[in-house]
């Protein structure tokens, strides 16, 4: 039997990551035992807060816990819930207790420890992912690279499994990693059942296509707000780095160090990020073809535009525009499409 410590931390815990999890451990329990595979159930699941009472979303929500961290001596796993990103300084420095009681339980006992979309914070606050990979929600990733420069931050992964420590990556991402970790314990044939029980994708690896990139504009450089500020304003256009840095009266070399340094993205990846968003929205929203986008976003090259496509939304433009585009949807539910 695995020893299953779900935390519920004080304040603005995401509700649906903490019930989320509960529901699948005991949805393969059930599995297990109705088809013989276990005679008790294998996950031993308990709500560990840092009281019995906990209340969520300003009081809307309250969640009783089996127990507390005082009471779970040692324990198997630990499943780090998500919180909300608009207080989750303040959070950390709530639930700090959480963060020294978990390091203990993986050095001393060696326990596992999921972190679920922005829980990733908490699990950074350990340590135990320095110089480890580590994947969050795509809106905290600068926030998280600025706060754990010691981190591998992978970002287009849903899923990150290493020497024990499990990441997600945002919102309902929390649900592949759990099928993850029911096929990890349990074996396929019952992540294949909670999978289709639960309507949860299977083996779904990049969280790319999800995301929305704003561009990381909170810092001091003021001179690299402007060039950030340039390249948003001019998508169409063929922008090189060289020219920026001229724009701007600063070395190539100290430019690139400099942008670096205030964005986390190379002048480079920023343009091509940019350019990726605005084709995106372009896909999503217009009836251009893939062509016609790419000439629109400074792009000439066909196969240089989808190799920078794919590598920034997980998908081909192709793909990206038919899963997206509503007209394009329109058009394959239609009997004369076929």
């Amino acid at each position: 039997m695995k020893h299953v410590s779900i935390l519920v931390p004080k304040g603005n815990a995401i509700l649906s990551s903490i019930v989320g999890p509960y529901k699948i451990f005991k949805a393969a329990n059930m599995f297990m035992t109705n088809t013989g595979r276990s005679q008790t159930p294998f996950f031993d699941i308990h709500l560990v807060g840092l009281s019995k009472e906990t209340t969520l979303y300003e009081g809307a929500f309250s969640v009783h816990c089996n127990c507390t961290v005082h009471d779970v001596k040692k324990t198997d796993l630990i499943v780090i819930p998500a919180g909300r990103p608009e207080k989750l300084s303040e959070d950390i420095k709530e639930n700090y207790e959480f963060v020294h009681w978990i390091r203990r339980q993986k050095e001393v006992h060696n326990a596992e420890v999921a972190s679920l979309c922005l829980g990733a914070f908490v699990l950074a606050e350990t340590g135990l992912v320095d110089g480890r990979q580590c994947t969050t929600h795509w809106a905290g990733m600068d926030m998280f690279r600025k706060r754990y420069p010691q981190v591998d931050l992978i970002s287009n992964k849903v899923v990150t499994d290493e020497d024990g420590i499990y990441t997600s990556g945002g919102a309902y991402s929390f649900l592949n990693l759990m099928l993850h970790l029911v096929d990890k314990y349990c074996g396929r044939e019952t992540a294949i059942y909670i999978s289709k029980f639960f309507e949860i994708e299977m083996d779904r690896d990049n969280q790319h296509q999800f995301a929305i990139f704003q561009g990381q504009k909170d810092h001091e450089d003021e001179a690299i707000r402007q060039a950030q500020l340039y390249i948003e304003g001019n998508v169409s256009e063929k922008i090189s780095v060289d020219a920026l840095a001229e724009m701007y009266a600063i070395s190539r070399r100290n430019f690139v160090r400099r942008f670096k340094k205030a964005t986390q993205n190379t002048p480079l990846e920023y343009i091509q990020r940019v350019k990726v968003e605005a084709a995106k929205k372009r896909l999503e929203s217009t009836q251009h073809n893939v062509t016609e986008v790419m000439f629109g976003v400074g792009y000439s090259d066909q196969k240089a535009f989808r190799n920078v496509f794919k590598k920034y939304a997980g998908l081909s433009p192709v793909a990206y525009k038919g899963k997206y585009n509503r007209s394009m949807v329109n058009i394959l539910d239609s009997p004369t499409a076929w």
